[in-house]
């Protein structure tokens, strides 16, 4: 889609109801649906973090960023993420938090992006992290510079590509707690995304799609 007709129905965006756990389970592992469905956070005492869910023109089409991580010691070793981090005591809010870290992580300054909606916060077991996600927008083309300490790569999603159907697949993986556990989740530029970012880029679709109607 191009940037300047996305940005038109940017503002219908706000008022739309989030579908929250019904687009989250779409994209959820199946071990996981019943824990997440009966999960009392209260007695977990989560880390919190914030990502941000970043669309930015390039060459006039919408498109959305996401980061793979650098391989390491930990459960989220080499998996494909939003830019965004552990929330900091000296942050205001969740919101500044989903900031500074895309600045830290992918190199945009956080004074080029205007946040227009909060999502649905989203649980991970294996790190015991809430992560709570926020869609901005930069209205101008970006460079990225990635901190070289986490990121691995940029993916550039192109919004039409991010809302085809063909990519959504079944697939097998053995991850921090399970050995060949199929799950749903997004074959992207031959990555697979799965877990926490996978559910948050579905109840993303689904806002999208409500938005947005035969537009897209």
């Amino acid at each position: 889609m191009n940037f300047q007709d996305f940005l038109q129905y940017v503002p219908n965006l706000i008022p739309v109801e989030l579908p929250a756990n019904l687009a989250h389970l779409k994209m959820a592992p199946k071990g996981r649906l019943e824990e997440l469905r009966s999960i009392d956070l209260k007695t977990k005492n989560p880390r919190i973090a914030a990502v941000m869910m970043l669309f930015y023109p390039k060459n006039d089409e919408t498109h959305l960023v996401l980061i793979v991580r650098n391989a390491y010691n930990g459960v989220h070793s080499s998996q494909i993420a939003f830019p965004g981090g552990k929330y900091e005591i000296s942050d205001i809010n969740f919101e500044e938090t989903a900031l500074r870290e895309t600045e830290e992580e992918v190199g945009v300054s956080l004074e080029k992006i205007e946040i227009i909606k909060k999502f649905t916060p989203v649980y991970i077991p294996p790190s015991n992290f809430l992560v709570h996600p926020f869609l901005g927008i930069a209205k101008e083309e970006l460079s990225f510079y990635p901190d070289i300490r986490e990121v691995a790569d940029i993916i550039e999603l192109p919004l039409s590509v991010f809302l085809d159907d063909e990519i959504i697949i079944e697939t097998t993986l053995s991850t921090s707690y399970a050995i060949d556990i199929l799950v749903p989740a997004f074959n992207i530029q031959n990555h697979i995304v799965w877990g926490a970012t996978a559910m948050i880029l579905s109840e993303l679709r689904e806002v999208l799609k409500i938005t947005f109607g035969e537009k897209l």
